[in-house]
């Protein structure tokens, strides 16, 4: 079945939900080719909603095709790593999600993709953690969900901002992460935490110089967050975002070329996820990481400081970007974030 054969399916569907939900909309149009095949079981349709600060959320819906659909049913908002978007692996965790049952939404951050927000291809965490409740806000208006039985998937940076909306939004009733990213952190200390302090004293310097600059009209500048072509020094971490981002296997035409803008990093290195994670308790929370990936302490350290009812699980031999879309790891982590959800959205 062709994307555009899964809209026309949908259209009754886009009909009603574009009457009931308020300031969110459904729209029977054609679907942004995603990076994975369609599912026969499950039906796509494209919606907008909009967030508290007024931005075009865009996203994916995906319903299972055999739902019942006089009853009220568990859903699942997807979140997508930093510089992604819905069409790569929060589309296909959401559609993988969808085949087990539940309703789910991959959506775009805003600034990124489909969504609006301008200027374009920058970070506001803030805006990031709202969007995840923007997306919680849609779901509960929703006719098949039930507004008591709603959570979050967070993949890579996806992970620490569903982990941030978690702590401030009661409707987020469980949260996995999926290879999850303190952004924050990543940004004050270097994946690693090889940036010292004085090292980040001079970005700051210089982002702060870069904005006098911009403001007076000279040209922003952008950091290239995955490298265009390979060279013999790169590591394998970034081997591995390269052969997700800048291959077909990953690639989508969404994707901003020059990744997002320097100034970006200021707000950035002042995200702190986890600095209430405790508060998130009795909710439950599930950090999945690969066995090989060098982001697990971001997971290892929010698993620390999380209160119970919580859990670290390891995919053996999986990295990083193999949690994203490799078949065989997701044949292990899927049925896990199942179990998860079926036992906390009962």
């Amino acid at each position: 079945m062709n994307l555009r054969m899964i809209a026309t399916a949908t259209a009754f569907l886009a009909v009603v939900s574009a009457a009931v939900f308020g300031s969110g909309r459904a729209e029977e149009k054609p679907m942004s080719s995603a990076t994975f095949p369609p599912s026969g079981i499950v039906t796509v349709e494209r919606v907008t909603f909009k967030n508290r600060i007024n931005i075009d959320v865009a996203g994916d819906l995906y319903i299972p095709k055999q739902i019942v659909r006089s009853a009220r049913h568990p859903a699942i908002a997807v979140g997508h790593p930093f510089g992604g978007v819905k069409e790569q692996t929060s589309g296909l965790h959401a559609q993988k999600m969808a085949e087990l049952g539940y309703i789910t939404l991959a959506f775009d951050a805003s600034f990124y993709g489909d969504s609006g927000g301008e200027p374009r291809h920058i970070e506001v965490p803030e805006i990031r953690v709202e969007d995840f409740s923007a997306a919680v806000d849609f779901l509960s208006n929703h006719p098949l969900v039930d507004p008591g039985r709603i959570g979050v998937i967070g993949i890579c940076g996806g992970g620490g901002y569903s982990v941030s909306a978690a702590a401030i939004d009661h409707r987020i009733k469980a949260a996995a992460t999926v290879s999850m990213y303190d952004m924050g952190r990543a940004r004050r200390q270097g994946l690693g935490d090889v940036i010292t302090y004085d090292q980040r004293m001079k970005t700051l310097d210089e982002i702060g110089e870069q904005r006098t600059r911009e403001f007076r009209g000279e040209p922003r500048r952008d950091i290239v967050a995955i490298p265009e072509k390979l060279s013999p020094g790169d590591t394998e971490n970034t081997r591995e975002f390269f052969d997700y981002y800048r291959t077909p296997r990953g690639y989508h035409p969404n994707l901003s070329p020059t990744g997002y803008s320097f100034t970006s990093l200021a707000p950035m290195m002042n995200f702190f996820p986890f600095v209430q994670i405790e508060t998130i308790s009795p909710r439950p929370l599930l950090f999945i990481v690969g066995e090989r990936a060098v982001s697990a302490y971001f997971s290892e350290d929010a698993y620390s400081k999380a209160a119970e009812p919580k859990e670290l699980f390891v995919v053996p031999g999986a990295s990083h970007v193999d949690l994203y879309d490799v078949p065989q790891y997701m044949a292990v982590s899927i049925p896990k974030m199942d179990s998860f959800f079926k036992q906390y959205l009962r």
